[in-house]
């Protein structure tokens, strides 16, 4: 049935129970602010969920050129928040299953594949509990577009990624460069400067943020405001990959967002947005394929 769930979900999860319980209660106060945010999301107009802004509109070119052909491949998208780019995968013929630890999130996620005459299977479950959740091996597995700040240990990720995939699958990672969130991605207080004001690379630990506002427009959270992020570089990201046994092909760099940023930044022929030619040409965006090897 569109938009239902199929015989890649085990079961709804969506609690951890293996990181320490201070990382536990980190977790789960992010998964309540991830389910405060879906309903805001959904009718925002950021996102563009009522047809006004095409799902593949999400995607950098080479994306599509990265991943091939999708026909037949069985895919699965992890930290799918509300489905918005899954949908595009399964368009394209994948056979495509959604995870996400937002139960808020992944009900509208639902929604949307049925509302498209989409064939998806969604799983309610954390991505550390993914292996567990989904039956099977894939072709693909997708994430990313902010999804790793969410993520204690990025090892411990990597080593789920790995089981995952099929001898010969691919991760594909497409995620906001740690120079972006360095800063800021979203404006503080409401400054146009290209200003660091946050660190690049890990070892602070987390870090706490109290905001009643998130990335889109809308209205403002009224609950589960505290959330939780660590920072990765790119440097740990690829180690982490390759330690978990996965070939690195390819990393890009890239100056664009699909979201103008600044104020200053332009849309190009695809509807991505880059800074004026005149201001410093800077990585915002970055793109990782790593390959599990045939047995």
């Amino acid at each position: 049935m569109p938009g239902g769930q199929g015989l890649t979900a085990l079961a709804e999860w969506g609690v951890v129970t293996t990181f320490d319980a201070e990382t536990g209660r980190m977790i789960a106060a992010n998964r309540a602010n991830w389910d405060a945010r879906a309903p805001i999301h959904v009718a925002s107009a950021f996102y563009g969920l009522d047809g006004s802004r095409p799902a593949e509109s999400w995607f950098a070119d080479y994306e599509w050129d990265d991943l091939g052909d999708l026909r037949g491949a069985e895919l699965l998208h992890l930290q799918c928040h509300l489905g918005t780019e899954t949908v595009a995968f399964a368009a394209r013929g994948a056979r495509a299953t959604g995870l996400d630890f937002s139960g808020e999130s992944i009900a509208r996620a639902r929604a949307l594949a049925e509302e498209r005459g989409l064939e998806i299977d969604y799983v309610h479950a954390d991505v550390h509990d993914a292996r567990a959740a989904v039956r099977g091996e894939f072709d693909i597995v997708y994430t990313g577009k902010g999804s790793l700040c969410y993520l204690p240990d990025l090892d411990r990720w990597a080593a789920i990624v790995h089981d995952l995939l099929k001898p010969g699958g691919s991760l594909y990672l497409v995620e906001f460069h740690p120079l972006l969130y360095a800063l800021g991605v979203v404006p503080i207080d409401g400054s146009e400067e290209l200003t660091l004001r946050a660190d690049y690379l890990d070892g602070r630990g987390p870090e706490e943020r109290d905001a009643t506002r998130t990335y889109t427009d809308g209205p403002a959270l009224t609950e589960a405001t505290v959330s939780y992020e660590w920072r990765h570089g790119l440097g740990e990201v690829v180690t982490a990959l390759a330690g978990a046994g996965l070939r690195i092909d390819r990393v890009r760099e890239d100056h664009r967002l699909p979201w103008p940023r600044w104020s200053t930044m332009r849309p190009g022929p695809d509807g991505w947005f880059a800074l004026p030619g005149d201001a410093p040409r800077i990585p915002l965006f970055y793109a990782v394929k790593a390959v599990k090897a045939v047995r």
